[in-house]
């Protein structure tokens, strides 16, 4: 999964209805480049640079995966929807809609198309003011001083004025707040552990992660399963039930709720593909004595994907010993988590069939499936 950065916006509109000018950006902005993390008050503003009408301004602070050439694309292309039309000419002038990245991190980047940070930000308060409501202890990587400092010693005298009504962020319209213990399962390559991952970073989740880096039989299983199955999935058994007594166990005053990129079920899941009727009639007793106790999710997420895709996500993620899965093998697993699914009972078990769905790279598909489980709450 490609790695989340931080980054800080400045919106601005004097044109039309400006306030519901800054409501779309800010809309776009969670439709195409991430999580919006915090929206500060609105402000308005005097013209910057010329004689126009009065602004209304804001800055968000924001998480995405794109590269930062990337993160303008997005924004000047929601600009362009709005109805701003960039041209070339001198000095400042009304416009629609502005918004400009300020920060990208603590990168520094001069290139022909982007500057960073932004050359201008500490001259201007309609950016310093609503950029301190959010960000005052944030350090500004080439002066080195924090947003709270450079408001304090700006040379702009002009004073923004504050306005009462607030931007609404279009994140809170998902909430997990119904569920304490979420379980996001799935075949080998389906992506649980990459949604459970951006869920727990976005809605500010305890993510418990599956340790399969560390089982020293897993290579050697898929190159002989016949000798292998029993030692690894006892070494499974044993290590998940480790995990989830510790981690469900250890309850964390600063998280909203627990995420999972497995259940105690997967074990016999797959342990009823691999090992033979006797070993498997063994190992589900000590399954059931061992995971008795254990807190069960209350939301347990199925995401089904066609076996051709799996293949494709196993050889794309490159890991060696996974290479020579066999398309048989995915689908006895399939068959698996279905049967255990009809078993279930309750409204607490969802399937999302994300067959052609693409969560990873594509921010507007991600959105899809978050959708789909706040058709579940």
């Amino acid at each position: 999964m490609k790695p989340l950065q931080h980054i800080l916006l400045s919106l601005g509109s004097n044109q039309g209805d400006s306030f519901e000018n800054l409501q779309r950006a800010v809309d776009g902005i969670f439709q195409n480049i991430g999580s919006i993390k915090q929206l500060s008050p609105v402000y308005k503003t005097k013209a910057w640079g010329f004689e126009g009408a009065d602004f209304l301004n804001c800055t968000l602070s924001a998480t995405t995966t794109l590269a930062a050439e990337a993160t303008l694309d997005a924004l000047l292309a929601i600009e362009k929807q709005l109805g701003r039309e960039r041209k070339q000419q001198a000095g400042y002038s009304d416009r629609p809609i502005d918004i400009d990245l300020l920060f990208y991190g603590d990168s520094i980047v001069e290139t022909k198309k982007l500057t960073l940070p932004h050359p201008q930000l500490q001259k201007r308060n309609f950016v310093l003011f609503p950029l301190r409501d959010i960000a005052a202890t944030f350090k500004h990587p080439l002066l080195k001083k924090t947003i709270e400092e450079l408001t304090a010693e700006t040379p702009d005298a002009e004073i923004p004025e504050k306005q009462s009504k607030w931007l609404k962020n279009p994140q809170a319209a998902y909430t997990f707040s119904t569920h304490n213990y979420i379980a996001i399962e799935g075949n080998i390559g389906a992506g649980k552990t990459t949604l459970a991952t951006k869920i727990s970073e976005d809605f500010n989740a305890k993510l418990i992660l599956e340790r399969f880096k560390d089982n020293p039989f897993l290579p050697k299983f898929y190159e002989d399963q016949a000798r292998y199955a029993f030692p690894l999935e006892m070494s499974f058994l044993a290590d998940r039930y480790q995990q989830l007594l510790d981690d469900i166990g250890q309850y964390d005053l600063f998280k909203d709720f627990m995420i999972a990129d497995y259940d105690s079920q997967k074990s016999l899941i797959f342990a009823k593909v691999t090992l033979s009727e006797e070993e498997y009639s063994l190992y589900q007793k000590l399954h059931g004595i061992m995971y008795r106790e254990i807190a069960r999710p209350d939301l347990y997420v199925y995401l089904y994907q066609n076996t051709e895709r799996l293949l494709e996500n196993i050889k794309k993620r490159g890991r060696s010993y996974e290479q020579d899965i066999s398309e048989s093998y995915l689908v006895d697993i399939n068959k698996g988590y279905l049967n255990m699914i009809k078993n279930k009972r309750g409204n607490n078990v969802k399937i999302i069939d994300i067959s052609g769905l693409d969560f990873v790279e594509n921010r507007a598909d991600y959105l899809k499936v978050l959708d789909a489980l706040q058709a579940m709450e």
